[in-house]
């Protein structure tokens, strides 16, 4: 079953994270990761003077920390037109190429899916 923006309600719940992470937080993008078991990783971007970090990639690296072993799907919420290379390289490592990747906006609005490993 699928949402009036043609979302299955597991993609809904990693935009939705996404988005909250990125109110609570004040941060200018949000991510969400689903692994193969169903557990949820929510991130919000890091930038410390010897570490930055997009949101997504913060989440998988909470999902490879915690033991994940793939990845089903990823979401970003971000006022960004597009998807970085580096944060679908990312989400390609440990998900695979074709893992999709869903950017929305802040109102969670997904504007975009992608393959881990497509160029836009």
């Amino acid at each position: 079953m699928t949402d009036s923006n043609g979302l299955d309600p597991e993609d809904r719940k990693i935009v939705t994270l996404a988005r909250s992470v990125r109110a609570r937080n004040g941060v200018p993008e949000g991510a969400a990761v689903r692994d193969e078991t169903g557990r949820t990783y929510a991130a919000g971007s890091v930038h410390l003077a010897s570490l930055k970090l997009s949101a997504l990639q913060t989440a998988v690296a909470m999902a490879v920390a915690s033991g994940a072993g793939s990845l089903e799907a990823a979401a970003v919420v971000s006022e960004a037109e597009g998807l970085a290379p580096e944060d679908r390289a990312a989400v390609g490592d440990l998900g695979g190429p074709d893992t999709p990747v869903l950017l929305a906006g802040p109102d969670g609005t997904v504007r975009l899916t992608l393959p881990a490993g497509q160029a836009e």
